[in-house]
């Protein structure tokens, strides 16, 4: 469902701007219909609260948590169930976080990346990606929203945005806090930039030699490493926003002092940080993470030679913390044994 489609819905049952963006609001909040000041059937047209009850229950039966695997960090990986059937991963970080996905699946392939295993299944709604922050906001606060779980927000842009966009006004999620992760698609770096609410860059580079990205990104579009620098340092002096560069740690692949010559080439005097990942584990893929000591060292190191570097403790680690790892495991064996199901 497209949040387009829910909008010409309310205006069909009467709804003006004010009570759209009320509904909107409580829905995207998560909240009940009576909160606010006025009540609904002094503010809301005879004929719109005569639709309300099947628009209500149509966007909660857009999605639900299917279960809850809670980590020792205070993160919870969410496994979501959508109307469909299919499932995706949501994850409430730490400090009113939460990470979302876009799609179900992903065509990819990243080499270190479980959703990517099964490639594309289906596109996620708009709809669908604000109903994960709906269910989010029921457990806790969420003031933070990263496009950062399955699937890669380019390959889904229109329903992205349009999500972002609702987020960003009716949710009230500032827009520096609205981060787009992307493997730098091109079309991601104009479009954004027209649209009414420009999110934070994250932009997935992992290594700075373009040979090694191809391998480990086979479906990532063909821009070396000095070109997708060069498209986010644009975006980001345009929008104010420091890019995000995004660089899992892989021991023995890109961990080595050429890469952190290569980093410092590449990022030095540049509008960003760069996060420092460890690899998180996944079942059957062949690669491991440095030690803890490592990526201090490295971190450190590149702190030094003038490279904003932040170390990130990857949420969830003792819960299938890479992303795609709780739905795939969820497919194969029943889900009680696995989680805690939710009531």
């Amino acid at each position: 469902m497209r949040i387009h489609e829910l909008q010409r819905r309310m205006r069909d049952a009467g709804a003006g701007p004010l009570h759209e963006h009320r509904i909107l609001r409580l829905w995207s909040h998560a909240l009940p219909r009576d909160s606010g000041r006025r009540r609904p059937d002094t503010f809301f047209p005879s004929s719109l609260l005569a639709a309300l009850p099947a628009i209500e229950a149509e966007l909660a039966g857009l999605a639900r948590i299917h279960a809850v695997h809670p980590g020792a960090d205070g993160s919870e990986r969410l496994l979501v169930a959508l109307a469909d059937g299919q499932t995706v991963e949501s994850v409430l970080l730490p400090r009113d976080g939460l990470c979302v996905s876009s799609q179900v699946g992903c065509a990819i392939g990243c080499q270190f990346c479980m959703t990517g295993r099964d490639g594309l299944l289906r596109q996620v709604g708009s709809a669908e990606i604000v109903a994960q922050v709906a269910l989010a906001r029921a457990r806790r606060p969420v003031r933070k929203v990263v496009f950062m779980g399955m699937g890669e927000p380019a390959h889904n842009l229109d329903n992205v945005i349009e999500a972002i966009d609702l987020l960003g006004t009716a949710g009230d999620i500032g827009h520096k806090n609205l981060v787009f992760s992307t493997v730098g698609d091109p079309r991601v770096f104009e479009r954004l930039q027209q649209e009414r609410v420009r999110p934070a860059l994250a932009l997935s580079l992992h290594t700075t030699k373009a040979a090694l990205r191809r391998k480990l990104l086979p479906r990532a579009p063909n821009l070396a490493p000095e070109e997708l620098v060069a498209a986010g340092e644009r975006y980001a002096r345009a929008t104010g926003y420091p890019i995000q560069y995004q660089w899992t740690l892989l021991e023995g692949v890109n961990d080595g002092e050429d890469e952190l010559e290569g980093i410092v080439r590449l990022l030095a005097g540049k509008y960003g940080v760069l996060n420092l990942i460890p690899f998180n584990a996944v079942d059957g893929v062949p690669f491991g993470r440095p030690t803890w000591e490592r990526c201090k060292q490295i971190a450190r190191t590149l702190h030094e030679r003038g490279i904003l570097t932040k170390l990130r403790y990857s949420a969830g680690q003792d819960v299938d913390g890479g992303c795609g790892q709780l739905r795939a495991r969820a497919a194969q064996v029943p889900v009680q044994a696995l989680v805690r199901r939710v009531p």
